[in-house]
């Protein structure tokens, strides 16, 4: 019988791929408890952070970030614009900010809302206020009237954080289209493990961390004016000495990320300049 050169030839037994996935799956989950029994966190410490302004074309400014554990941002910034059909909330005599939030369908693991359903429309809706709430303290809309600005942020991976991600790189993109600001709003979140009411609250918490807090907090603030421009929590966090403990680490985690966001703000500058000159 004469070969079939244009078919690969497969083996004689073979398995469903589902059968390989859910073994990797479970030894992944196995060894990521395993390292956390082994290494316990500090509460304290900050997830490394990598941010980069300026690195989509298609949009007047732009940020990329990326937090150490798989939680990854990107965001596009466009106007000032011509405001032709109400939209977004105004300020006095000032412009309007509209906020977008969606999530990439490949962004999480596990169960997930269906795609475009009704609960996923909901979440995205309410990331999109909380993020326009972060954001509008921190820009001078009063400096453009009639005027639109316009802020989208997709959530290419969740890996815990994810708001308060979006919170830096909406602000490090609307300082890279050249919008007028008092500040950088920063992005921070918390939460507090339901095994120890408490105990300590964790900085910048895992996506298995927030699945399984008793309580959790999000706090936006303006480093250099020391102004908080959106605080969003919920849960069993406590008595009010306990939110008020989770706040002020909340603050400190903020100050100490902002020189990372300033940092790469400057290397955009600096990227565009030598652009324009050569």
């Amino acid at each position: 019988m004469p070969l079939d050169h244009r078919r690969l030839r497969g083996p004689d037994e073979s398995q469903p791929p589902a059968l390989w996935a859910a073994g990797a799956e479970e030894d992944e989950a196995g060894a990521g408890e395993g390292e956390a029994a082994a290494a316990p966190r500090d509460p304290c410490a900050l997830r490394p952070l990598f941010a980069r302004a300026g690195l989509l074309s298609q949009a007047e400014g732009s940020a990329y970030v990326e937090l150490s554990g798989g939680t990854k941002v990107l965001c596009a910034a466009w106007g000032p614009r011509e405001a032709a059909e109400p939209g977004g909330t105004a300020a006095a005599g000032g412009g309007r900010l509209a906020c977008e939030f969606r999530r990439a369908p490949f962004s999480g693991r596990g169960a997930r809302p269906r795609p475009g359903g009704a609960a996923e429309r909901e979440a995205e809706r309410e990331a999109a206020a909380a993020l326009r709430e972060a954001l509008e303290p921190a820009v001078r809309l009063a400096r453009y009237p009639r005027a639109r600005l316009a802020v989208s942020a997709l959530l290419l991976q969740d890996g815990g954080s994810a708001l308060a991600a979006a919170v830096s790189a909406a602000s490090l993109a609307l300082a890279d289209a050249g919008v007028e600001m008092y500040d950088l709003a920063v992005g921070c979140a918390l939460c507090r493990d339901p095994g120890d009411p408490a105990g300590p609250w964790l900085l910048q918490p895992g996506e298995a961390e927030e699945r399984r807090a008793a309580a959790r907090l999000t706090l936006a603030l303006l480093p250099a004016l020391n102004q908080v421009s959106a605080v969003l929590g919920g849960g069993r966090g406590g008595d009010p000495e306990g939110w008020g403990q989770a706040l002020r680490l909340g603050l400190d985690g903020c100050h100490r990320l902002y020189p990372v966001l300033r940092q790469s703000l400057l290397r955009a500058a600096r990227r565009r300049d030598a652009a324009h000159s050569a």
